[in-house]
């Protein structure tokens, strides 16, 4: 994947004033680590949207702030609940000597034949798993692909992703990904009921009648 580097400006507008930064179409975000000391920064919205669409959160970008570069990971970002546009994003700056832990997202690709062979259905577990490396090895995904399942039973676990060298899966090996069951059975038809004359009146039973975070 092509390197995304992102240009930004240091940030002297804070707290609820960002929203006059964001009207000239600019971006509030924050830099930090345990490192460095946190650098409020801006950058430009349109750009800053186009690079970090379907970026993976194990993904390394490069943040130029004012043309100092910082390595760093993606941990958060905040859209506006109604336009999805985005309101804020954090960057955790990494050292390219030290292990850090991230999650690593699962792909699934393919199509297996026990779907159409054996009329089976596919059962997903876990689509992300933690793993500790150092920064440059850290896989932007793991991709599995289920066409090698073969038959009714035929799974794949953690234990079975390709694992670069370096790379040190935190997660439980028996941990699901993806799994081919069986078809459930089809429910029996219950057999009609013969209505009994009623002597009496029914009963009549009464049944009594039984939130949402702002975006910054």
């Amino acid at each position: 994947m092509e390197e995304v580097i992102l240009k930004a400006d240091r940030r002297n507008v804070l707290g609820k004033q960002v929203s006059a930064i964001r009207r000239e179409g600019r971006l509030p975000a924050v830099i930090y680590g345990h490192y460095i000391d946190p650098i409020s920064i801006e950058l430009d919205l349109r750009d800053a949207s186009k690079s970090l669409t379907g970026l993976a959160p194990s993904t390394l970008v490069t943040v130029e702030v004012e043309g100092t570069p910082h390595k760093a990971l993606v941990r958060e970002k905040q859209r506006n609940k109604i336009t999805g546009i985005l309101l804020h994003v954090d960057f955790l700056a990494v050292s390219m000597k030290e292990k850090l832990r991230s999650q690593v997202y699962i792909e699934i690709v393919g199509v297996s034949p026990a779907l159409k062979d054996f009329n089976g259905v596919l059962v997903t577990g876990t689509d992300e798993v933690e793993v500790e490396c150092l920064p440059q090895d850290l896989p932007e995904r793991f991709v599995v692909d289920i066409s090698k399942l073969l038959r009714i039973g035929d799974g794949v676990y953690i234990r079975n992703l390709n694992i670069p060298e370096g790379v040190r899966v935190l997660d439980e090996p028996d941990t699901l990904v993806a799994l081919i069951t069986a078809q459930a059975a089809e429910e029996v038809e219950a057999a009609p009921v013969v209505e009994e004359a009623l002597t009496t009146e029914p009963d009549v039973i009464e049944h009594g009648k039984k939130e949402e975070e702002e975006a910054e």
